[in-house]
């Protein structure tokens, strides 16, 4: 039997390509200047909520804590991680292309919760040091070629987003009920959503897909996608969940192939190997390779 649940692994995928998807909508909205950052933001969020809470009614009556809902579940820090990724995802993609923009963003993911982790006091393997090198290895030769340099604001915003993307999984690790805490995760970035209306209200700029494409990333791609995520952590190490994410990127890159027409090359097969390869090494040295690196 494998380590690793049936549900876990399908969780996992789900989430991944949860990810991918609000990469792709993104490029969609923001890069065909069919909304501006703050409302895509604004909107992403909104149906966040709408879709976790029209879906905790359905499932309300099988739960066994009714009447507590909103103090019983997420927490004001998630939540402030959660708007701050939002935020500066969209506006780090208003100054970067998209190679370099989730380049930064995924390697800030990961940077973020191996330092957390290592900083814990959790020593990698050696297994688990070679197969993020292959990972990442991987993900640098399928960007590389589309890297431009950045402007020094979206370095800025694209890193501090997946930051604060590396710091809310670690914090959804110990989520024992990941759909309410996801969704009182989300309802309270209302406070500040209100904030960043009043401040961005005079730059609105919306156009009918812009409002589908925020919908779409914030009802499916964000709600759906991230409460699932927090199931599949409840099996994945920190190792695991941070490197599993460099994946994000390919699934992203099909998806433009599939959506904008974009060419499906050698390059991104040969990437997609190392990738999954490196990925395979992480999940798998844990459980067969059980020496420990030697200070």
């Amino acid at each position: 039997m494998s380590q690793y649940s049936i549900n876990t692994i399908v969780c996992t995928i789900f989430a991944l390509v949860a990810f991918a998807g609000n990469s792709v909508l993104c490029r969609l909205a923001l890069g065909e200047d069919t909304i501006d950052a703050a409302s895509f933001t604004i909107i992403r969020l909104l149906s966040g909520i709408i879709t976790l809470l029209l879906v905790i009614f359905i499932v309300r009556k099988k739960h066994t804590s009714k009447t507590c809902l909103p103090l019983c579940y997420g927490n004001w820090s998630a939540a402030v991680l959660l708007f701050i990724y939002a935020l500066a995802f969209s506006y780090g993609y208003n100054t970067l292309d998209t190679g370099t923009g989730a380049l930064i963003l995924f390697g800030a993911v990961q940077i973020t919760m191996i330092i957390i982790s290592v900083f814990k006091g959790n020593r990698l393997h050696l297994s688990e040091w070679l197969g993020l090198g292959v990972a990442f290895s991987g993900f640098v030769y399928l960007m590389l070629p589309s890297i431009t340099t950045p402007s020094v604001m979206g370095f800025i915003l694209m890193t501090i987003s997946g930051a604060a993307w590396g710091v809310y999984t670690l914090v959804g690790r110990g989520s024992k009920h990941p759909l309410f805490d996801t969704a009182f995760n989300f309802l309270r970035t209302v406070p500040l959503l209100i904030v960043l209306i009043f401040f961005t209200f005079d730059d609105f700029s919306v156009t009918s897909n812009g409002v589908l494409f925020a919908v779409l990333s914030g009802a499916l791609a964000s709600g759906l996608g991230y409460a699932v995520w927090y199931v599949a952590l409840r099996e994945l190490t920190v190792t695991q969940a941070a490197v599993v994410q460099l994946f994000v990127p390919v699934i992203a890159t099909l998806g433009g192939v599939i959506f904008t027409r974009e060419v499906l090359t050698l390059q991104l097969i040969e990437a997609s190997g190392l990738i999954l390869g490196g990925i395979f090494m992480v999940i798998l040295g844990r459980r067969y390779f059980v020496t420990p690196l030697k200070n």
